[in-house]
């Protein structure tokens, strides 16, 4: 009897049956435009292995001016017909199912030929688009149905036909974008005439037996967007017009409300898709912060949906279905919205990846194979670093040891799960627990690791991680002082008023901390949505509450500051950054930069402004924080090296970044892959 009945029951679509309810959600990897054919068919064929019942690959383009950038893939000859097939034979060959996205960019395709209903340019491209008239817009459907001609050539089980998001058929259906007044705009049933009518011949191109998902904005988020009653009309009509599934998409691109960030709560739009369950006959899927077996099970069994979409998770375990159906759950290493890796490496041109798995889209370049020589392996520091080192050289075969002077593992992530908004790493600290102690690696916590411990070993690792850098401000040492240690570790009390010293990611996750008091608004979802302004669709358009955000009053007053004289933040996520910044003005945070810290007294932090150092002010604070960078905890290291024992220093041991827990892990991995 399986823990998940709903997840891991079969799903009878007719012609064909998926082997359970998880979906493979797409994603941009990048791989697809390296034309690596093998690495991408092994990145794929790795999520076969692991069981999901049908994946969605990353977005092709139909055509050059679709594409969402110029050289983004696209399958448009015999030739990448034979490429495609070598992904599509290899997922076969591990018994799974695939389906390919098409993905037409519209108004957000990043090039100067894009296209568009109207042209109304993206507030996130500095491309505006060229209005098509009745030729383009016949050519668009006709390369989108040739497309998904060929996915069917090149052996796919089904394509994704993209109508979300905020892409090129979105942008038909809302006035924020379509101001024509010909038949593809005015009114609703002209302005729906494109997807239907993309449907509708994409189902006559492929035949009766092939998968065509229909991916859905269920809520636009964005002004103008549709209404509740025009979503459920389009999708009756993307029905009958031959699609198989409807997929859920949330948001547009350009909206100001976070959707899958790790702020969001878990399943936090499932109720979105609920409201359309009964109303459409074919299977709905639900998308969106679903990220372990059990927030997948009880979405199912409360009826939100057919099926779960979960794409980012797969990044972070490949066989996250596999391990639920052997009651394994606590071994799936958990995805924890970070977007640090993926979505952050989409939107700046890299690889995407996984910060929790780095092998996530390098399959074939790190490999862990069973070591030649079992190895003693010493490694100071549980911190991610030195922990993605012991579990990725235990795998291997090495007899591992861990030394850590605190009472738990985890190092700073033990800090960072303490941030309102981060609460998704409990489990993966709990995650790191679980894998240690099936790994069979020896833990010696509240243990000062020294020259002598460490003598004896074949390698010795040190991943001793950071100290913070002291910010030589005359009157730190007051009373009214702390570091973000003291804050976030030893909770210590602050009065009503705080500056906190420092706008790096460190210094954001402090000042988030002070503005909360009590239940979090990540595990709250009502909380949550009045906070961020998001409103039932059937009462408000798009889901937008026309009161807008309404959070919390702050439990604070705090300012946050920084030498730089730039935007508070310029340096966190690409696809985070705003998130945060928006979430700390909605608290009232006050953001001053270009200061010079002059002194600390019992008013409160004395500062002036640039080079001349002009314009003396206090900021009036009961308690200062100092968030002022860190820098490498290397003393073991330098130790070891005046005995002349050779070590590998890692992660923030070997460069002290902000808290990087990606190149940390990955640093880690990557050295025990070579032992």
């Amino acid at each position: 009897m399986t823990a998940y009945p709903h997840m891991l029951a079969p799903l009878d679509l007719g012609f064909t049956t998926l082997k359970n309810r998880v979906l493979m959600g797409s994603m941009h990897t990048g791989l697809e435009e390296t034309k690596d054919w093998n690495r991408v068919a092994e990145f794929y064929a790795e999520r076969a292995r692991g069981e999901v019942g049908l994946m969605v690959t990353g977005g092709i383009g139909p055509n050059l001016e679709g594409s969402v950038l110029p050289g983004a893939a696209m399958l448009s000859n015999a030739e990448e017909v034979a490429s495609h097939k070598i992904v599509t034979d290899r997922v076969h060959e591990n018994g799974g199912k695939i389906a390919m996205q098409i993905l037409h960019a519209g108004r957000y395709a990043y090039g100067p030929m894009c296209v568009a209903p109207s042209p109304v340019k993206s507030p996130i491209s500095p491309f505006p688009p060229a209005e098509l008239d009745e030729d383009g817009i016949e050519k668009q459907i006709s390369d989108i149905v040739a497309t998904a001609g060929r996915a069917k050539e090149a052996g796919y089980d089904g394509v994704e036909i993209m109508g979300s998001e905020g892409y090129f058929l979105n942008q038909f259906l809302v006035t924020h974008t379509n101001k024509r007044e010909d038949r593809w705009g005015g009114s609703y049933e002209n302005r729906m005439r494109l997807p239907i009518e993309v449907v509708r011949r994409t189902r006559a191109e492929v035949g009766t037996d092939f998968i065509i998902i229909y991916r859905l904005s269920m809520i636009d988020l964005v002004p103008n967007g549709s209404t509740y009653d025009e979503v459920v009309q389009l999708a009756q009509e993307i029905e009958k017009a031959g699609a198989t599934i409807i997929n859920t998409g949330i948001g547009w691109h350009e909206a100001r409300i976070p959707t899958i960030a790790t702020s969001v709560p878990r399943a936090a739009f499932a109720w979105v898709t609920k409201k359309l369950m009964g109303k459409v006959s074919i299977p709905v899927i639900t998308s969106n912060r679903i990220n372990t077996p059990e927030v997948a099970e009880e979405v199912l069994a409360t009826g939100c949906a057919d099926m779960v979409s979960m794409a980012r998770p797969m990044l972070a375990d490949p066989h996250f279905v596999k391990k639920a159906m052997e009651d394994k759950s606590a071994q799936i290493a958990p995805c924890i919205a970070c977007n640090q890796a993926c979505l952050d490496h989409t939107f700046s041109g890299k690889i995407s990846s996984c910060l929790v798995n780095p092998r996530a889209c390098y399959e074939t370049e790190l490999q862990i194979v069973p070591a030649g020589t079992r190895k003693s392996i010493a490694i100071v520091g549980a911190g991610p670093a030195g922990l993605s080192t012991a579990l990725t050289a235990a795998e291997r075969g090495h007899d591992v040891t861990i030394f850590d002077r605190a009472n738990e593992i985890g190092g700073q992530l033990n800090m960072a799960k303490q941030v309102p908004g981060k609460e998704e790493f409990w489990g993966f600290v709990d995650w790191y627990r679980t894998m240690v102690a099936e790994a069979g690696i020896t833990v010696q916590l509240n243990t000062e690791a020294t020259v002598e411990t460490l003598k004896g070993y074949d390698e010795v690792i040190i991943a001793t991680g950071v100290l913070p850098r002291d910010p030589e401000i005359p009157g730190q040492d007051g009373d009214n002082v702390h570091s973000y240690i003291d804050l976030l570790r030893h909770k210590v009390e602050t009065g009503r008023r705080v500056a906190v010293i420092g706008a790096g990611g460190i210094g954001f996750d402090v000042s988030e901390y002070l503005v909360h008091e009590g239940e979090s608004p990540t595990e709250n979802l009502p909380e949550w949505m009045k906070e961020w302004g998001v409103a039932d669709t059937e009462d408000h358009r798009s889901g937008l509450d026309p009161k807008g955000p309404q959070p919390e009053a702050p439990a604070r007053a705090v300012t946050l500051l920084q030498r730089k004289a730039e935007k508070h933040g310029k340096r966190l996520g690409k696809t985070t950054g705003w998130i945060h910044r928006a979430a700390l003005k909605m608290k009232d945070v006050e953001f001053v930069g270009g200061v010079n810290y002059e002194r600390i007294d019992d008013q409160g932090l004395h500062v002036s402004f640039g080079e001349a150092r002009e314009n003396p002010t206090v900021i009036e604070a009961d308690d200062v924080i100092l968030c002022a960078g860190q820098v490498p905890e290397r003393s073991l290291a330098n130790a070891l090296e005046a005995e002349g024992i050779q070590c590998h220093v890692i992660g923030g041991a070997d460069v002290a970044a902000e808290l990087d827990a990606k190149r940390a892990i990955d640093q880690g991995t990557r050295l025990a892959a070579t032992l």
